[in-house]
């Protein structure tokens, strides 16, 4: 019996060895199984990956050629198919890769703080139902509710009434506008084209493009009904816009002046801090500051008061020390270093106090010697003059005109050469008069004009000599026959991260030599664009640029819908921080094909630059230091964008997506550039597209003699 057992033990292990044997068998031939499935399925991925990378690469191939149809033939697709030419005028979107077109309004004239304050506006009286549905309607309003409230409450005050019979047009596509509305009773049909949008009940604002600037209405607005409506005229709003910035600026640089550790800071830099300072309220008891709390913050009081209390050793009683009103100031050692509150302060207004704040970070950012960076450039008019003195006895008769290099909106730009002298070329820039009066563009001209005649600079386009006749002004330039940066990113499709790079830092050299002249160039884009024969970028187009005064704002509205910064549509007054928004913009564009900010007509396209750059979703192919980079030359607040604080543009430089950058190089003109542009001869102008001639005829003779200086 106990064999027996002996024997089946034996057996039963030998069973369970077979078992396990088959069983790890089986599990080895599984997973080899599975290994040749995953492999087979792991290049069957890789296969799809590649095709679909190859139809990308097709797609954005037959898109660059649709763009380059679409820039010479401005055509655009309805759904039925049939092609319709492309309207002109800014309000209609356009294509991807059609030229931006530069909108500028008139200049505004330059008054002072005290001409602002005590202008005075008729003021129209309404009963508080008008009053609310105004503000409700403004507040509902994409653009317009980015307005302060001390601005919405003088907008209120100084709208007018009108009314419209049902049946009438309040505003007509096409035609120019000024006015805004807002619909207090009755209903109004939006069309364009011909082709009804929609229906706007009361509450409603529109037209709210035209206080932007001189436009074209871009829809057709008539009374559904008999309507009752409340306007307010561009000029009225944007002085309100002016008045309220300018003072609120001289109120807080005012009381900056009056504290210690600011009295001695230069103008410029105590306007940049009134530019920073934020208005926070507290209700009455409210502890602004508790002692002995950790605190980085300084406070000026510019409504109400507080009071300065100390906490008495071994009790919870506060000693009463005095009281702060307004235009003082608190926590000023906080911006030094030494942040251990020492006493208590405790609102202490029935209604309520309004504290200006500044913390210690964007404090240290905001000061520096700017001196320092305004003088580094010698003076380079000597060497201007000598530029300009050689083509002194140039006559227009001498030029001959070979081919058109481009098309703007005063007139063309035309590849010329000097008689006898067949070993250089120019560019002839030919502006109609009577279209620049009828703009009021008069003051831009005589202001690029200016500008360009005295820079000297490898990264701008010289300018050697003006003319004028009775009906054009002539720029002769130097030509750059490399074609439009605008051309080879449109049939590129966009660039890769080195050759960004490369374009970027010709603009950041061309903007260090402007802004440490103070001028601000405001019309940054691809189409300003121009290579020369080695293939370096050089800034054109300098009818925008303008030279402010020290420390100063300026308020014209102009730039390019998809560039200009927020404070330029809001107008709260701009300066060279401007620029560097826009070169963030720049640079989104050539890593895409497409700016980050872009809409079906230009107020949608504002709103979306209004929403911010952190509401725009970046592709996967802009590196992390290219995204940081742009957030940090856009963001919102002028006075936090990289280049404008105290380091200066060097800020720009030292930034990590330059890391490596060889800006001695570029500086030399040694630095091969990533694109070299085909240039058989000094009259080759195969890399700019063809323009048939001006079918308009020439424009009228303009004598009124505003151009006797150009």
């Amino acid at each position: 019996m106990d064999t027996l057992c002996i024997i089946m033990h034996k057996l039963l292990q030998c069973f369970r060895q077979i078992a396990a044997n088959s069983y790890a068998y089986m599990a080895t031939v599984n997973v080899q199984e599975l290994q040749t499935l995953l492999s087979a399925k792991e290049a069957r991925i890789r296969e799809l990956e590649t095709q679909l990378r190859q139809r990308d690469e097709e797609i954005c191939d037959l898109r660059s050629h649709l763009d380059k149809f679409q820039s010479v033939f401005p055509f655009h697709i309805h759904n039925n198919n049939h092609l319709t030419s492309v309207a002109t005028d800014n309000s209609i979107a356009r294509p991807k890769k059609q030229r931006a077109q530069g909108i500028s309004a008139e200049p505004q004239s330059l008054v002072s703080i005290q001409e602002l304050s005590q202008q005075k506006f008729n003021t129209f009286p309404k009963n508080d139902r008008s009053r609310e549905l105004i503000k409700a309607a403004i507040l509902d309003n994409d653009f317009m509710k980015n307005l302060e409230m001390t601005q919405i409450r003088e907008i209120v005050d100084c709208m007018y009434p009108v009314e419209y019979a049902a049946g009438s047009l309040i505003i007509k596509e096409g035609d120019v506008g000024s006015i805004v509305y807002v619909m207090e009773e009755g209903r109004v049909e939006v069309s364009r084209e011909s082709k009804y949008l929609s229906t706007l009940a009361p509450g409603k604002v529109f037209g709210e493009l035209a206080i932007l600037y001189n436009c074209k209405r871009t829809a057709t607005i008539k009374a559904a009904s008999d309507c009752k409506l409340w306007a307010i005229e561009r000029q009225c709003f944007q002085t309100i816009m002016m008045r309220t910035g300018l003072i609120r600026q001289a109120e807080y640089t005012d009381f900056l002046k009056s504290v210690p550790i600011f009295k001695n800071l230069p103008e410029e830099t105590l306007i940049k801090i009134s530019d920073v300072l934020e208005e926070t309220f507290y209700n009455e008891g409210d502890y602004i500051i508790r002692q002995g709390a950790r605190g980085d913050t300084f406070f000026i009081i510019s409504k109400g008061k507080v009071k300065v209390t100390i906490k008495q050793p071994n009790t919870e009683e506060e000693k009463f020390i005095r009281q702060l009103r307004k235009g003082d100031f608190f926590g000023e050692k906080a911006l030094q270093g030494d942040d251990l509150r020492t006493a208590n302060i405790v609102a202490d207004d029935p209604e309520g106090v309004t504290c200006l704040v500044i913390d210690r970070e964007t404090f240290n950012q905001l000061i520096s010697s700017l001196d320092e960076i305004r003088t580094r450039y010698k003076d380079e008019l000597v060497e201007r003059k000598k530029i300009n003195e050689e083509f002194k006895d140039v006559r227009l008769s001498d030029l001959r005109v070979l081919a058109t290099l481009g098309v703007g909106g005063f007139g063309r730009v035309e590849l010329v050469q000097i008689a006898m002298d067949p070993s250089r070329s120019f560019a002839l820039k030919q502006m109609k008069k009577s279209q620049i009066v009828e703009t009021r563009q008069q003051q831009h001209i005589m202001s690029e004009k200016e500008i360009m005649g005295e820079a000297d600079s490898d990264f701008i386009v010289k300018l050697f000599k003006t003319f004028k006749d009775r009906k054009y002004l002539y720029m002769l330039m130097e030509s750059c026959l490399g074609g439009e940066l605008w051309t080879i990113l449109r049939d590129k499709g966009h660039f890769d991260d080195s050759t960004t790079r490369f374009y970027t830092a010709c603009v950041v050299e061309a903007f260090d030599y402007l802004h440490s002249r103070n001028i601000i160039y405001r019309d940054l884009k691809p189409e300003n664009l121009l290579l020369d024969v080695n293939g370096y970028v050089k800034l054109v187009d300098f009818g925008f640029a303008k030279k402010l005064q020290h420390g100063r704002k300026t308020w014209t509205f102009c730039g390019t819908p998809e560039y200009v910064a927020p404070e330029v549509i809001l107008n709260r007054g701009h300066d060279i921080s401007a620029d560097y928004w826009s070169l963030g913009v720049l640079m989104y564009e050539l890593l895409t094909g497409t700016p980050p900010f872009t809409g079906a007509d230009p107020m949608k396209t504002y709103n979306i630059i209004l929403k911010g750059i952190d509401a725009i979703e970046f592709p996967r192919n802009i590196t992390r230091n290219a995204t940081v980079l742009i957030k940090k030359l856009c963001r919102d607040n002028p006075a936090e964008r990289l280049g404008y604080q105290k380091g200066g543009i060097s800020e720009i430089q030292k930034h990590k997506w330059f890391d490596g950058f060889n800006w001695e190089g570029l500086r030399n003109r040694t630095l091969i550039p990533p694109i070299l542009p085909k240039v058989r001869n000094v009259t080759d102008t195969g890399n700019f597209d063809e323009y048939p001639p001006d079918a308009d005829g020439p424009p009228p003779d303009d004598v009124s003699g505003w151009d006797a200086d150009f």
